[in-house]
């Protein structure tokens, strides 16, 4: 019984941890910020991908939850920028194998590493920048991770997710 009760602790626990990391100035206040806009061009390829346009809905959207004003970038209190950062992780597939022999306190053996993979994901980073100081006042990053196998469906879905659990943390302290 104290087993099954243990695991249901774990489970309830797990389900807890929050797929996105935010930081922030904690100097600021928050409150005094009541306009925004996205800060020039988030793409380093000069147009809107469609992770981009996705990103831009869901911020968007979030904003809006906020009370908060969309205008032109020269005349907003923060500025919205965003990228997906690639980063590499290595994964198993499959097993390993080994074998051997011996006879009391010798023996010999020989096993092979499962093999490994190496894939490329991306993690959205959303920053808030002030956009008098030019500092950045808030930043979340994603723990969950977009890569080339989704489909855009799946894609459109979790940016939505990530994106609005990333504004549940904002403005910091309101939770």
């Amino acid at each position: 019984m104290r087993i099954w009760i243990t695991v249901l602790m774990l489970l309830m626990l797990g389900g807890c941890a929050s797929n996105v990391v935010t930081d922030y100035d904690s100097t600021t206040v928050f409150g005094n910020y009541t306009t925004w806009s996205f800060a020039g061009d988030n793409s380093q390829q000069g147009f809107l991908s469609l992770d981009g346009a996705r990103v831009e809905s869901a911020v968007e959207r979030e904003m809006n939850r906020k009370a908060m004003r969309r205008v032109d970038a020269g005349d907003a209190d923060l500025l919205v920028a965003y990228r997906v950062v690639k980063e590499e992780r290595l994964e198993q597939i499959g097993v390993g194998f080994g074998l051997g022999f011996g006879h009391d306190r010798f023996g010999w053996g020989l096993a092979s590493a499962p093999p490994v993979r190496e894939i490329e994901e991306g993690k959205l980073v959303v920053e808030l920048v002030d956009n008098q100081t030019e500092r950045v006042v808030w930043r979340a990053a994603s723990r969950r991770y977009l890569n080339e196998d989704q489909s855009p469906e799946y894609r459109r879905e979790l940016i939505d997710e990530v994106v609005a659990e990333m504004f549940t943390k904002y403005p910091p302290g309101i939770e």
